[in-house]
């Protein structure tokens, strides 16, 4: 794969803001060009939402953020960078303007994308004098966290252009794909299109309201086409005979009579004003801003979940973002590698996800602490110190704790944590736990905590209730009986 050494980006609107935060953040200098007189501004803020993204989305470590400099003309943009993205308005006159200027002034070398969702490339690289180096690249909102980038060729398109754009896609963490054949709207936004049209003719008819729409799809099949996409998922629902049965059965449901696909619902001011209100009370005064940073939050957690699909090895967009943190972990110079209660008590079972582990694979220090405080929690349950228990002003706070590693947790391994309970008075409750490598039984790590009952509201410890102090009593007087843990009373430094 060959790196982008300097891209321009022409128009920093939604979309080009994206390209210039996703260059930016994979460490690539970006010149812009865009006569907004908010540009700036504009580009900033989104920006900001980036970075903030990033840092939920991966531990790895970043390079450096490439440099951003505003630029007075195009050619100033473009004359030193080898990835130009044009992301100006959705106008074919302009379009074409801008990239004849862009291609009067590029570098012979230079890869000019245009974020263009449906003119086709044919029609856009008409007055070039170079067209064969220019092509759709097609990304979704928002482009720093959306790894897909339409690419399309036109009719002077090169095959050598569209597999160099192709090959420059994955070191800035995006998949590319290449439409074959080019068609107004390419795939994406055919299918997109297909679905808003039904969408308004259901506000239009008031089967629904735009929320409980955007419901049916973000509780159920968009959860399922994050992952897995249209075929696959149906491949699927046909059960153990396939596709095949899946088309045999639902196919005829094609021709029934009940969509309105066919027949384009009329926008006209009514229906425009219905769906414009019935949105602002879907948002509930949040801003477009706050929309954005909710939206990068629950998409850095779904591509973060997927790292961690098929067994570890990463499924869809997240296989993606795991090959693209390998990556990043390279750069930096680093490895990338991969990660029960009876009596003592066995109370959380978990494997090692992809967001606990450090540069080796290895658990970081801070999970092992949040397995330690879900066993209390877990124990703590036991004994009736619930949720509600907490709510009504009561609890148990961690006063003490010693934690020695004795072993490593990896990426994907089995683990599970077990609570010998030491002591328990009105106030103090002592344990101890363990976690345990599942397969093997070896012990990874052990805690020594001990905490304290506390009225939360006054800020001060207090005896627990009786309801409490008698459940926890017939724990901690079984395990009176078993031997003690190796490990009790240790400090750091304590020689084994």
């Amino acid at each position: 794969m060959t790196k982008i050494s300097k891209a321009a980006c022409i128009g920093g609107g939604v979309i080009g803001g994206g390209w210039v935060a996703r260059f930016l953040l994979a460490g690539i200098d970006v010149n812009v060009y865009d006569p907004h007189p908010e540009s700036q501004r504009i580009i900033g803020e989104v920006l900001a939402n980036a970075e903030r993204a990033y840092a939920l989305l991966t531990g790895a470590p970043l390079p450096p953020r490439g440099k951003l400099i505003f630029c007075k003309s195009i050619q100033e943009a473009v004359q030193d960078s080898d990835w130009i993205q044009e992301s100006v308005p959705e106008r074919l006159d302009l379009k074409r303007n801008v990239l004849t200027e862009i291609d009067a002034f590029a570098r012979p070398d230079a890869l000019i994308g245009s974020s263009t969702s449906g003119l086709l490339p044919t029609d856009l690289q008409r007055d070039m004098k170079h067209p064969e180096r220019l092509f759709v690249a097609h990304p979704y909102n928002p482009v720093y966290l959306l790894p897909l980038v339409e690419i399309v060729g036109g009719a002077k398109t090169s095959p050598e252009t569209v597999a160099a754009a192709m090959d420059r896609l994955p070191p800035i963490g995006m998949k590319g794909v290449h439409i074959a054949k080019e068609i107004e709207a390419f795939v994406g936004d055919r299918l997109l299109e297909a679905l808003w049209r039904e969408a308004l003719w259901l506000i239009h008819d008031d089967i629904c309201t735009v929320e409980t729409l955007d419901d049916v799809i973000r509780y159920s099949f968009g959860l399922r086409w994050a992952q897995m996409g249209l075929f696959q998922t149906y491949r699927i629902a046909g059960g153990e005979a396939g596709m095949r049965h899946f088309l045999a059965q639902f196919g005829p449901c094609l021709a029934w009579p009940w969509t309105k696909l066919t027949d384009v619902v009329d926008l006209d001011d009514a229906l425009v004003e219905k769906i414009g209100q019935q949105s602002d009370e879907q948002a509930a005064g949040l801003s477009i801003r706050e929309l954005e940073r909710i939206r990068d939050e629950n998409l850095a957690g779904i591509l973060q979940a997927l790292k961690g699909g098929d067994g570890g090895k990463g499924w869809g967009a997240g296989k993606l973002l795991k090959d693209f943190e390998a990556g990043l972990w390279r750069e930096a110079g680093k490895d990338a590698a991969p990660v029960d209660t009876s009596a003592p008590l066995r109370l959380i079972e978990t494997k090692v996800s992809p967001a606990w582990v450090d540069y080796n694979g290895h658990m970081t220090e801070h999970r092992y602490l949040q397995v330690f405080g879900d066993t209390s929690d877990a124990l703590l349950r036991l004994i009736g110190v619930d949720l509600a228990y907490v709510e009504a002003g009561n609890s148990y706070y961690t006063v003490e704790t010693h934690i020695r590693n004795l072993g490593e947790a990896k990426l994907g391994q089995a683990i599970h944590s077990t609570c010998q309970v030491l002591s328990l008075d009105e106030k103090r409750l002592h344990v101890f736990h363990t976690i345990h490598d599942t397969a093997s039984g070896e012990t990874i790590a052990t805690a020594e905590h001990m905490l304290l009952h506390v009225d939360t509201k006054a800020g001060k410890a207090v005896p627990a209730p009786e309801e409490v102090l008698g459940k926890g009593r017939k724990i901690a007087e079984a395990h009176a009986r078993l031997a003690q843990p190796e490990g009790i009373g240790r400090h750091v430094g304590q020689k084994r």
